[in-house]
């Protein structure tokens, strides 16, 4: 499920599961805290939305969700997951090793995406139709989600892109 920003694409993807009584819910995303009112607020929209019998799993350990059987996975967001990776592997800190500590992660996500015998449905923001990042690090982002985005794509049965709230399948 791509889109650009509040495109509907949590919604859209929550839609396709439904009929689910049990999905588990993984957020990537940084849990609020006090200090960011507005980010609390988005997550409580995001768990309101959701049915009480969802379990919410928040973890950037995607590989190990998916490598365990259970109910469908929700993975909210791609996004969100890429720059926590970047960051723990030391991308943004311009460590040593940090890009191939990166590429297998990616890599170590792509195996267990096409491993695993769960129903995965995943939103990710489209960030190349927008303009070019005037920062070093945001141009590396978006490039790196674009990659990631292309081979989750690739390695999916079914791919939506949303845009105004308007889904479209792409494959």
């Amino acid at each position: 499920m791509l889109g650009g920003a509040r495109s509907g694409k949590s919604s859209y993807a929550e839609g396709l599961l439904a009929r689910e009584r049990a999905v588990d819910y993984v957020a990537c995303g940084i849990p609020p805290g006090p200090d960011d009112p507005e980010w609390a607020d988005r997550v409580a929209l995001h768990r309101a939305r959701r049915p009480a019998s969802w379990r919410t799993v928040e973890t950037l350990d995607l590989p190990a969700v998916l490598g365990r059987s259970g109910p469908p996975v929700l993975v909210d967001c791609l996004t969100t997951w890429l720059a926590g990776q970047m960051d723990a592997c030391g991308v943004w800190a311009g460590e040593p090793g940090a890009d191939d500590r990166l590429a297998a992660v990616v890599d170590e996500l792509l195996a267990a995406w096409t491993g695993t015998p769960r129903r995965v449905v995943a939103v990710s923001n489209e960030v190349g139709n927008g303009i070019v990042p005037a920062t070093p690090s945001g141009r590396r982002f978006r490039d790196e989600l674009g990659v990631l985005n292309a081979r989750v794509a690739g390695a999916s049965t079914r791919v939506w892109l949303l845009t105004a709230g308007l889904p479209q399948r792409l494959r």
